[in-house]
């Protein structure tokens, strides 16, 4: 009987003992599970976070950590931010505007860079230079403006400037069409098009990209995005064609074509401005589209031209009253530039108004509410207004008397700053 009572309570130890191993087995199963449900739920977060303002958002986030270009981004992003810190408000202010030489120098026609432009840079070193016509006499003189231009900015700011030119080719070509330069003209994107041949898009931006970089432009204002459905649209000639399933595909191997280059380009006019009639250049314009219709058709090749890692939006001056209920202009417009660009497309890249010297807008607002109206609309670049002088102090009184936060303007020069920066590597 002792016997049995000794192996009855060896038994039972045994048992109690296999009970308790199972009992911490099951606790740190339990746990292992429970840490991973709550890593993951906020994964689920994070992800919710982002992508509230847009689907579109997550998937472009998803799709770039996928390629291992999101930590790069972050460390870009991180770059600018120490160098917008270091930088007045003066400075940053003088960053969201792209402007004739004229408007910073008050020269009446500037062809060279001197020791009185840079003082005006050191004065007003704004974020970007277009040159036209005028400005380009010929392959040497383009060539010493633009290197003495740059070597000036990078003295006073320490990062580049935009020097930009409207290079599409075709009727829009400052260089091309000025035989003194000797090159050739690649002609209208509605030929292109025409051929159905994106090869045939993305050498020409390849040719164009490759004369201007060696001038020493950085930033070409093409390609043009627009889809001229309708036959008296004055975009006929510059458009690659009439509908998405042409101008998507072409206006993606450009913007390839521009990046192989090393110049940095701005797809053109968001929300689309080739299915109307009239010319912005004189007048506002007008369309009747409704974001549904935008999304099956006129938004498409700025889809493509994002998905290509196009590093500028241009936005036009049309009302999109069916979309906004009001008559602003897409360019100065919140429910255009951070409702549907920004949020529903997830851009966030550079966005800069189209030229604030157009017809369509000078009458809109006075030269110092301009500017204002176009950063509150959510766009980083104010270009060619009016009166530069005007806007530019506009916008530094709306940071002082709280119309614009200085956090608003930081996170529009910290884009272009960033875009800046892919010029130096």
């Amino acid at each position: 009987m002792a016997n049995i009572g000794v192996v009855l309570a060896t038994v039972g130890v045994l048992a109690l003992g296999l009970f308790l191993v199972y009992k911490v087995i099951a606790s740190a199963y339990h746990s292992s599970d429970s840490s991973t449900s709550s890593s993951t739920s906020m994964t689920a977060l994070g992800s919710s976070s982002s992508s509230s303002s847009s689907s579109s958002d997550s998937s472009s986030s998803s799709s770039s950590s996928s390629k291992g270009s999101s930590t790069t981004t972050d460390a870009a992003t991180k770059k600018a931010q120490d160098i917008v810190s270091g930088m007045t408000l003066e400075q940053k202010v003088a960053q969201l505007f792209m402007v004739r030489p004229e408007a910073v120098t008050q020269v009446t026609t500037q062809t060279k860079a001197g020791d009185y432009t840079k003082e005006c840079l050191e004065k007003y070193p704004v974020g970007g230079i277009v040159y036209f016509s005028k400005n380009l006499v010929s392959t040497s003189q383009t060539t010493s403006m633009l290197s003495d231009t740059q070597a000036y900015y990078q003295d006073i700011m320490g990062f580049p400037i935009f020097l930009g030119v409207d290079e599409e080719g075709g009727t829009v070509a400052r260089i091309a069409n000025n035989s003194n330069f000797g090159v050739a003209n690649v002609g209208d994107m509605a030929d292109i098009g025409a051929t159905g041949d994106t090869s045939k898009a993305k050498d020409a931006a390849v040719t164009v990209g490759t004369y201007l970089t060696k001038l020493g432009f950085n930033l070409d204002f093409a390609p043009d995005s627009d889809i001229a459905s309708t036959s008296d649209s004055v975009m006929i000639r510059r458009s690659f064609g009439a509908d998405a399933a042409t101008v998507a595909p072409m206006v993606r191997a450009q913007v390839d074509g521009y990046l192989s280059t090393g110049i940095l380009c701005c797809s053109k006019h968001f929300p689309g401005i080739g299915g109307v009639t009239g010319d912005s250049e004189d007048e506002l314009i007008y369309t009747t589209s409704t974001l549904d219709d935008m999304k099956k058709s006129e938004l498409l090749p700025f889809e493509s031209a994002i998905d290509a890692g196009v590093p500028m939006i241009m936005v036009g001056h049309i009302s999109c009253s069916a979309i906004t209920g009001d008559d602003i202009p897409a360019s100065l417009n919140p429910k255009i530039v951070t409702d549907i660009l920004r949020n529903d497309l997830g851009y966030d890249g550079v966005v800069t108004t189209d030229s604030l010297e157009m017809g369509a807008v000078t009458n809109l607002y006075s030269p110092s509410e301009i500017g204002v109206k176009a950063l509150l609309a959510g766009d980083d670049m104010i270009l060619m207004p009016k009166d530069f002088e005007a806007c530019y102090q506009g916008v530094l009184d709306a940071v002082k008397d709280g119309t614009l936060t200085e956090d608003r303007i930081d996170e529009s020069v910290v884009r272009i700053v960033r875009a800046k920066l892919t010029l130096e590597s």
